[in-house]
């Protein structure tokens, strides 16, 4: 594993105003059992980004099935663990709060291009939208696995629609994207959006091809927090929504973002 500085990682967190999505890179979507699976933490758009290390100030959760991903501070990847079982398996990321400041017409164009409207209109009907942004961002990245099975000689069992049901459940994150189906698998793909462990009705989730920019996808939740999302061709796709609250107070931020994203393979 690399080394990164960890001042320039967070300035480039900070900027992330023109690079803002984040997501979970595995060295394989399909590890064999018994391999060591590394995760490397990206931040960018269109799945095309910059390394974040493994910022220890940063990292609440970072585990593969429940299992740390343990790593160095400022390496990249940022984690290392084993996959000991076959079918489907799970990394997943959640950070702590960092501050970030926009100006006003960044914040704007950020609202509108994440189907943060609502967020628009309070600031107009509170005469603020010529003020700056004052924030606190979260990140709650997860990462689908298909495990092989090794059998005889060098040649492995793909298990693809083995055991996926471990991926369904709640991480409990504050933000999450959940598959209802098997995502490297089902065509459609159901997803449900939770917020506090509450369906997220409205919000807006975005789904893209690492390969193929034309194969983007917007769409909003239905009141269950759900979507289903007819994705067009296999390859690597990340499914991705942002929130956005009011921050509390004394935190010298004037709302919270939480970025959540979903990669996989089909």
């Amino acid at each position: 594993m690399k080394r990164i500085g960890t001042i320039s990682v967070l300035a480039l967190l900070a900027s992330r105003a023109l690079a803002h999505d984040f997501w979970i890179e595995p060295s394989t979507f399909r590890p064999a059992a018994g391999d060591r699976v590394t995760a490397a933490l990206r931040v960018g758009q269109k799945l095309q980004g910059e390394a974040v290390p493994r910022i220890p100030q940063l990292l609440d959760r970072f585990e593969l099935n429940g299992a740390p991903m343990i790593g160095r501070a400022g390496s990249d990847p940022a984690g290392i663990a084993l996959v000991a079982a076959p079918g489907l398996q799970w990394i997943g990321y959640q950070s702590n709060a960092y501050p970030v400041t926009l100006d006003a017409a960044k914040f704007e164009e950020f609202l509108k291009q994440e189907g943060l409207e609502r967020i628009s209109a309070i600031r107009a009907q509170r005469h603020e939208t010529a003020k700056p942004d004052r924030e606190r961002f979260y990140r709650f990245a997860k990462s689908v696995l298909v495990t092989r099975l090794p059998v005889a000689g060098d040649r492995v069992a793909d298990r693809a629609t083995g055991n996926w049901q471990p991926v369904t459940r709640s991480f409990g994150y504050r933000f999450e994207i959940i598959p209802e189906t098997n995502p490297c698998a089902s065509t459609p793909l159901r997803v449900r959006l939770l917020f506090e462990g509450k369906p997220l009705a409205n919000a807006l989730v975005t789904a893209m091809h690492r390969d193929d920019a034309s194969a983007k996808i917007r769409i909003r939740s239905d009141k269950s927090g759900r979507v289903t999302l007819n994705l067009p061709k296999n390859g690597v796709w990340m499914i991705k929504s942002v929130q956005m609250v009011a921050a509390p107070a004394g935190t010298d931020a004037d709302w919270e973002s939480l970025w959540a994203s979903l990669t996989f393979e089909r």
